[in-house]
């Protein structure tokens, strides 16, 4: 008896630290003037305390991308009328693999302003706004509808709030910028344009220096100054486009045609066709003050070597910018830029102080043409992805998954032969040997290259998913296997929600109930969610496999419940919730509300076996990619359910 009461007791404590009710957000909704006048504008201010570790999706992305966009709805009357649309006040920009595009977020703190003409001093302002949260940690995602009203007579003036939300920088991405710019430094060292200066400058500097000490001093100069021109540009260009332009252009088809263009450009560049050069006019005033001597002309000379090297350097260079200036950020900016002039000023510095280096380096020759060929291969391949974005944000169908696919095999096959000397360009010079190096990254090429040729029948290419179009855009499939199953009646609502990987099951509790009484089998509820990544992830990773999807189709009716689905109800269908008091009239208020009033909890995913007379037949699980686990999960609840145990 006393193990009995245990286990239960035990049942009970595993079941309750999944029920909680989260609600990880405040919302302070303010006006700011408190009595305007008739002809007034004024500004509706949202503002968002958002608790450590969660963040709050924004209003300004795609909502066909998947997450859950912020919405607000005003009711109308004529006391008011909407200004424009409403703005996300500085969100924060991240590209997910798994969404496969980009979105906007706020982390603890979120601001989005909408501004109102006021036609009436007696007016009403209402409506809702319907939002979603997500765990950083757990990967829990929450969907809420909240009201807000100002009565005819509005509250008293709030304190200013600020037009900008500061949330802290992200310090991983901050790092990944600064690594990823540090390594973009180091490839623009191994160009014909750079390359062939480092012992050159080195030497002047030992030269022309009194003492060793005096040489590596004016070293030193030359590398700071390196990093303060590239810093200081990184910063005006950031502060001048990346704040604003990019960030409201990071989507647009123009935008994105542009820099597909640009970076064609770059790549014929690399290539041989022409060369991107600055007015020699400008490069011989700069040259001119280099001779000055003093900390100016170091400062001058080492401004020189970068427009010397604007040939080699800027398509690097610029590319590095696209790529960090579209989140918006003038600090990533500045990073980015302070990151590659590192690796740009280092070996500057480096051979002055240990001039004996400059023996072992390898001499200038056809190598350094190669490593601009490469690059033009790599930019070449790179510009198919702005081109993609484009395509998916218009649905012009130019770019489907398959022909991305194709013109990256045609792209890294032909990088693969210019390795190993089968394709030559009118740049290179003739030679029968290829190095050690060439030969190894020859392997690497074609490796990567063979790889991607399922893709062209359908294999996901998850490690590429952050790359290639979505698999809705591929038009045929033949890898996929449908993993089947039965229902006892057409399900409800197939015209806009699907299963993955071929499952058959239901969108509608009642309807999913009847059949599993009809069948005798227990019932799978996936509380889901239309924007939840971590819903997405377990579907891709743990339900994909073999042995789950076995057990899902075979031995459970299914029932996906999405909770942030807005399709409305007819009237006849609605009620009042017994939980908020508020009417729910939507699928995705009313599975909300389900799965709060019956197991009280409100994050997805949260999955749920329940028998005929809806019963637990086993403690709810939440998000755990331990495949072996939910294999273990689905096994225990149906030996619960032949066996006739409940919790």
């Amino acid at each position: 008896m006393k193990k009995l009461v245990f286990f239960a007791s035990l049942v009970l404590l595993v079941f309750a630290s999944f029920s909680q009710v989260l609600k990880p957000i405040e919302w302070e909704v303010t006006l700011s003037d408190d009595s305007p006048k008739s002809g007034d504008e004024i500004e509706v201010r949202f503002k968002a305390k958002i608790e450590k570790d969660w963040y709050l999706y924004s209003s300004d992305f795609d909502p066909d991308l998947g997450p859950l966009v912020t919405e607000f709805t005003f009711e109308e009357n004529d006391s008011y009328e909407l200004v424009g649309e409403i703005a996300p006040i500085d969100p924060k920009k991240k590209y997910d693999s798994l969404w496969e595009g980009e979105y906007t977020y706020f982390k603890k703190e979120g601001l989005f302003i909408q501004k109102v003409k006021i036609l009436n001093e007696d007016f009403k302002i209402s409506g809702t706004h319907f939002y979603q949260v997500c765990s950083d940690i757990d990967g829990k995602c929450i969907p809420f509808e909240d009201e807000f009203s100002f009565g005819d007579k509005p509250a008293g003036k709030t304190d200013d709030l600020k037009k900008k939300a500061n949330p802290e920088e992200d310090q991983g991405s901050l790092w990944s910028i600064l690594i990823t710019a540090f390594l973009a430094g180091l490839v623009a060292l191994l160009t014909p344009c750079v390359y062939p200066m480092i012992p050159i400058t080195v030497s002047i500097f030992l030269k022309q220096s009194k003492s060793k000490k005096e040489g590596i001093g004016k070293a030193l100069l030359y590398g700071l100054s390196i990093i303060v021109f590239f810093s200081l540009l990184g910063f005006l260009i950031s502060l001048i486009w990346g704040f604003t332009a990019l960030n409201e252009l990071s989507t647009h088809w123009l935008f994105n045609l542009i820099i597909f263009s640009v970076f064609i450009l770059f790549a014929l560049s690399f290539f041989g066709l022409f060369e991107i050069t600055l007015p020699s006019s400008l490069v011989t005033k700069i040259d001119r003050q280099a001779d000055r001597g003093g900390l100016i002309g170091i400062f001058f000379m080492a401004i020189t070597l970068v427009l010397v090297s604007f040939s080699c350097t800027f398509p690097i260079v610029g590319t590095a910018l696209i790529n960090t200036l579209s989140g918006g950020s003038i600090l990533e900016g500045t990073m980015a830029m302070f990151g590659f002039s590192l690796a740009f000023a280092i070996p500057f510095t480096g051979f002055a102080i240990f001039p004996a280096w400059l023996k072992s380096m390898p001499e200038s020759g056809g190598w350094l043409n190669s490593v601009k060929v490469v690059l033009g291969f790599l930019e070449l391949a790179l510009a198919l992805k702005f081109l993609s974005v484009a395509d998916l944000a218009y649905h012009w169908g130019i770019l489907d998954r398959e022909v991305f696919i194709a013109l990256w095999i045609a792209i890294f096959g032909l990088l693969g032969l210019y390795l190993i000397g089968k394709l030559k360009l009118k740049s290179d010079t003739d030679s029968d040997k290829i190095s050690v190096v060439r030969l190894i990254l020859a392997v690497i090429t074609f490796t990567f290259t063979i790889s991607l040729i399922p893709g062209l029948w359908g294999a996901p290419l998850k490690s590429l998913s952050g790359f290639l179009p979505p698999m809705a855009t591929h038009n045929f499939n033949l890898l996929q296997e449908e993993a089947g199953g039965t229902t006892c009646e057409d399900p409800k609502y197939t015209n806009i929600l699907h299963w993955p990987h071929g499952l058959q099951g239901y969108f509608d509790y009642e309807q999913a109930l009847a059949c599993a009484k009809e069948q005798n089998k227990p019932l799978f509820i996936d509380f889901t969610g239309h924007g939840c990544v971590n819903c997405r992830e377990m579907e891709q990773r743990v339900w994909s496999d073999p042995e789950v999807l076995k057990r899902l189709s075979e031995n459970f009716v299914l029932v996906a419940l999405y909770v942030d689905d807005r399709t409305k109800l007819p009237q006849n269908s609605w009620y009042t919730s017994t939980y908020d008091g508020k009417t729910k009239k939507t699928i995705g208020q009313q599975n909300a509300d389900f799965q709060i009033t019956r197991f009280n909890n409100n994050a997805q995913p949260f999955y749920v076996i329940l028998n005929e007379d809806e019963e637990l037949l086993i403690a709810p699980r939440a998000y755990d990619l331990s495949v072996s686990g939910f294999v273990d999960f689905l096994d225990k609840a149906l030996e619960n359910h032949r066996n006739d145990t409940v919790l």
